[in-house]
């Protein structure tokens, strides 16, 4: 049953460093042309390492089916 958490990517905020990608368990982001990440919500599970670990605090969970 997959989660009901994703990570969300706040845009404005994203420095596209690169440290959510390295943590991602189910390697679920990618840094999108060197500008910002982004989040296969399909893969995400919802662990929440990358929110931890992003300098930026650009990453928050959100609960599936909820707008953004």
């Amino acid at each position: 049953m997959p989660s009901k958490r994703y990570a969300r990517v706040d845009r404005d905020h994203c420095v596209a460093c690169g440290c959510c990608v390295k943590v991602c368990p189910m390697e679920a982001i990618a840094v999108w042309h060197g500008v910002e990440a982004r989040v296969d919500e399909a893969r995400c599970v919802g662990c929440g390492r990358c929110a931890r670990e992003c300098p930026a605090g650009a990453i928050e969970l959100k609960e599936r089916g909820m707008q953004p």
